[in-house]
């Protein structure tokens, strides 16, 4: 598992290919936002299968897996849990390098739940 900490105003979708580089997945599940040709081919070009459903835009939109992406509920979940931890929910940590430290240990608490 791996966070990415990024400035308030910043776009998460940047931290995208980052995120997933170093692991090998067979799928990746995204929302609407990160639906981008660079996204959606740096996922292809890794060998995973980019589940991320097209913007309403699109004049010829590819296919999705809704099957797979039904299962987004659950990173969905992962974050209402995390935000139960009043220090991450409210950033009582003013240093990154701290916020981040306490990010994986609520993680590893959800987990071994």
């Amino acid at each position: 598992m791996r966070f990415i900490l990024t400035p308030g105003q910043a776009s998460d979708y940047t931290q995208a290919l980052p995120l997933i580089e170093g692991f090998t997945v067979q799928a990746v599940i995204g929302d609407k936002g990160y639906d981008s040709n660079e996204i959606v081919e740096g996922v292809i070009a890794k060998g995973a299968q980019a589940v991320i459903p097209p913007r309403s835009n699109h004049i010829n939109p590819r296919d999705c897996n809704y099957a797979l992406y039904a299962e987004r509920h659950r990173i969905e979940c992962f974050f209402s849990k995390l935000k139960h931890y009043r220090g991450i929910a409210t950033r009582y940590c003013k240093r990154a390098r701290n916020f981040q430290s306490l990010i994986y240990l609520a993680a590893a608490v959800i987990w071994i739940r």
